[in-house]
């Protein structure tokens, strides 16, 4: 859209680059308006990952904006060298998903995001650029009040496509109004190229193209690659499906990258006992669920000769207290109960293959244990006493209906559900 000039600001000592409209294209509306979009966008924004805004203003009938000067070169110029190696790809995505998690909690979309509006600097930091068609998002397109900001007038409806073929989310091809989950889908776009080296979508021409986004799925990433749960997630067809922000994509990626302390572990495990383990009842802090965890919860283990080892992967990619979990019959799914907000627990499920909890309409509820017929066994209306101890009434959930047991049962200590006498 315009001229981009390395200049030297000699008010503050540091070079700069200025980016200017020439003014034979000052007249052209849409031009300008894009530009204009830009600056607005971009200059409501601080964030490491996003290309900081300096000055707006214009010179000579030409318009120009003055942001903060990089060196290094764009993903674009890095892919042409081939395919990223797992772990840095993965560290990349993670620097996109916090850029643009702090971009939509201001209200604004890309909805261009694309390898050649991503710079690697020379440190290895990305900065995302060209806010030239992001869209300050009304409260109702998105279901959530992102933003108090005044949004910007409707330039765009219903049934114009903009953006780029390779990277548009499928409500993007159909022209639908477009919120935050549609950057999360050019996320993992981006992602999938970054780890594999071609494009997720891409066919002969722009119509095939937006065809195969709306109804094929990727060729599949290699096994071995890190990235396989995070983009199958992020480039889910139905926006409701992928993660629910960027900063949840950001959690599931930096927990990958090692860039979290909640990363891949190997641990040694003393001599088991024959009979099935359990996890603790309550932990008031934040808890990640993990494969092994789940394993100790649920399966017995017969003494071998060498002690096992186990690997943890993260299920969980939202902070949250987490204050029971449990294996289902099926040894796959895993039952827990956390609070999500206000400390007011529900009863969620997850399984590895699609890391997103599934909330069970179990509200004010902890989970005390799972049946092998797979009923519940749940404290309700938890008063906590201390010292991990609640005090509430216990119920089993059958699915349809719940029991409530007799009066005056209560969850004693480590979660262990005790009768009291007669009173």
């Amino acid at each position: 859209m315009g001229e981009v000039y390395r200049a030297h600001d000699p008010r503050l000592g540091r070079d700069v680059a200025i980016k200017v409209l020439p003014s034979a294209y000052s007249g052209d509306a849409d031009r300008l308006r894009r530009f204009q979009q830009e600056a607005r966008a971009a200059g409501t924004l601080n964030h490491p990952n996003i290309l900081a805004i300096y000055d707006i203003g214009t010179h000579e009938g030409s318009p120009f904006v003055v942001s903060e000067l990089l060196e290094g070169e764009t993903l674009r110029d890095r892919l042409q060298e081939g395919p990223l190696a797992p772990r840095k790809g993965i560290e990349y995505a993670s620097q996109i998903a916090r850029g643009l998690a702090a971009a939509h909690e201001k209200g604004i979309v890309h909805r261009d995001l694309k390898p050649e509006n991503l710079f690697v600097t020379r440190d290895g930091h990305v900065k995302i650029l060209d806010f030239g068609l992001a869209k300050l998002i009304h409260p109702e397109e998105d279901g959530s009040s992102l933003t108090k900001l005044p949004t910007t007038p409707p330039e765009t409806h219903p049934g114009v496509v903009l953006g780029t073929a390779s990277y548009m989310s499928p409500e993007q091809v159909r022209g639908l109004p477009l919120g935050h989950r549609s950057d999360i889908f050019s996320l993992g776009a981006i992602l999938y190229e970054m780890l594999s080296g071609k494009r997720a979508f891409q066919r002969g021409t722009a119509a095939d193209t937006m065809a195969a986004i709306l109804k094929e799925d990727p060729p599949e990433l290699s096994a071995s690659n890190a990235g396989i749960s995070p983009v199958s997630h992020c480039i889910e067809k139905e926006p409701e499906r992928r993660f629910q922000s960027a900063r949840d994509a950001g959690f599931a990626l930096e927990s990958l990258s090692g860039l979290s302390s909640s990363g891949p572990q190997t641990v040694a495990l003393p001599e088991p006992p024959r009979k099935r383990w359990l996890l603790p009842a309550t932990i008031t802090t934040t808890f990640v669920l993990g494969v092994a965890a789940a394993f100790l919860a649920g399966r017995g283990m017969q003494v071998g000769s060498s002690k096992p080892q186990l690997t943890f992967r993260e299920l969980t990619f939202r902070r949250q207290a987490i204050f029971n979990a449990r294996f289902a019959p099926d040894g796959v799914t895993v039952v827990y109960s956390g609070a999500l907000q206000a400390n007011i627990p529900e009863i969620f499920s997850i399984r590895s293959e699609y890391p997103e909890p599934r909330a069970m309409d179990l509200h004010d509820a902890h989970l005390l244990s799972v049946a092998s017929t797979g009923e519940l066994a749940v404290l309700t209306g938890a008063r906590f006493l201390g010292h991990r101890l609640f005090l509430g009434t216990r119920r089993l959930d059958a699915g349809a209906g719940a029991r409530a047991p007799p009066r005056g049962e209560r969850q004693g200590p480590a979660g262990i559900p005790h009768r009291e006498g007669p009173r």
